[in-house]
């Protein structure tokens, strides 16, 4: 059995091409494996910046934090879990901008959490998770995938691995407003269907 996260931050919900091409591999994943699966929205669920006060009630441990600070370490305490819980991530995501969606970077800054998903150690810090398989779904209109403007699927490999998860694929399909766009993206899909076989 595997368990299986499932993140999606596009706001295009049914019509988001990196949603689907996650979707196609996800389902695979699950035929295969006959895992379970857990999916986050993190556009329909409008995920806190963190604050200043938010922050220090992520890093107080659990037993001493006052009640107000488990109301505000709560939703990052549920999305550590899931992660934590996690032998598989797929994250389903669009470049906005040249980079991650706002939702998305919300997300990392809410479970990087020093001492629980990373710790600092001499020669600098740890990712605590690791063993776990990450792929990235990638769409794009304009910005080619790897390239130097594109500022997401770096960031975003580069920040899983500060968290433990180094293996890493990412499955795109970009230029997708091209004459080829669709060509683009059931390549896409069909990679995503090879790669769970």
């Amino acid at each position: 059995m595997s368990n299986i996260l499932h993140i999606t931050a596009s706001i295009r919900n049914d019509d988001s091409v990196s949603t689907a091409i996650g979707n196609t591999l996800v389902e695979a994943l699950t035929a295969k494996s006959q895992g379970s699966v857990t999916n986050r929205d993190l556009s329909a669920n409008d995920l806190p910046f963190v604050s200043e006060d938010r922050f220090a009630a992520n890093l107080t441990p659990a037993s001493e934090r006052t009640a107000e600070q488990a109301e505000l370490a709560a939703i990052a305490d549920t999305l550590i879990a899931e992660l934590t819980a996690a032998d598989t991530i797929v994250i389903s995501s669009p470049i906005y901008n040249f980079g991650v969606p706002a939702s998305l970077k919300a997300w990392a800054d809410l479970v990087a959490r020093a001492g629980t998903t990373f710790q600092y150690s001499p020669n600098g810090p740890v990712g605590l998770l690791e063993g776990k398989k990450a792929y990235i779904t990638v769409a794009s209109g304009g910005t080619p995938v790897g390239s130097d403007m594109d500022f997401m699927s770096s960031w975003l490999t580069f920040f899983l691995g500060f968290i433990g998860i180094n293996d890493v694929e990412v499955i795109a399909a970009d230029g997708i407003m091209g004459a080829d766009g669709e060509a683009k993206i059931a390549a896409a899909h069909a990679k995503a269907k090879a790669i769970a076989a």
